[in-house]
């Protein structure tokens, strides 16, 4: 394989997430769906942001559903809930994706300090969304082709780390739900996971 691989890169970055299911119908559909994104490059610059699908059923946005997304960069997020959002696995056929609320931020922060959890926060005046992964197991890096990836174009790289538990806020309010295992690619992972340094790459394209 060579060193410098061929393509354009869409964007790379951190995606991590938190998806829950009810705690008295584990095996049932997602009850709350949540992806941070850090994006450090692509067509759009940079930015970051958390996307929240608190009733991924409901055909509405906040305020009237939880359905919403806090991002400093909009166009940025517009381009990552239209284009990759709706291919990921756990959001795919959801009601809610063309009803998202978009908001501009006005602050948010990151919590790195304690090496077992990692926590961001972001908010629009006084909307805010917090996103927490606690109980951080051992990293693994992931090279997965076009042929299994989300998009089905696009060469994924990444490094992920599941976690015991995730929790996700709105303003403040603990959501409900639990974290499950689930099947991942050729193993398993935690549905509360990070995912650093991920890079989605166009093969073929120059």
């Amino acid at each position: 394989m060579p060193v410098i691989q061929k393509g354009v890169v869409s964007w790379s970055g951190e995606n991590p997430g938190i998806y829950l299911k009810s705690a008295s119908d584990p095996q049932g559909d997602w009850q709350v769906l949540a992806l941070y994104f850090r994006v450090i490059a692509s067509e759009y610059g940079r930015g970051r942001g958390i996307l929240l699908l608190g009733d991924p059923a409901t055909k509405a946005g906040y305020p009237a559903a939880r359905n919403l997304c806090i991002g400093d960069n909009l166009k940025l997020m517009d381009y990552l809930l239209t284009n990759f959002v709706p291919k990921f696995g756990a959001f795919r056929g959801r009601e809610a994706l063309p009803h998202i609320t978009l908001l501009q931020a006005t602050c948010g922060s990151t919590d790195e300090k304690d090496p077992t959890q990692w926590v961001e926060t972001i908010a629009a005046g006084d909307v805010s969304l917090s996103l927490a992964w606690k109980g951080l197991q051992s990293p693994f890096a992931a090279d997965v082709g076009p042929s299994i990836s989300a998009t089905g174009e696009h060469r994924m790289y990444s490094l992920f780390q599941g976690a015991d538990k995730g929790e996700i806020r709105l303003n403040g309010e603990l959501l409900d739900g639990v974290v499950v295992e689930r099947d991942f690619l050729d193993g398993k992972l935690n549905s509360a996971f990070l995912a650093f340094a991920e890079t989605w790459v166009e093969e073929g394209s120059e």
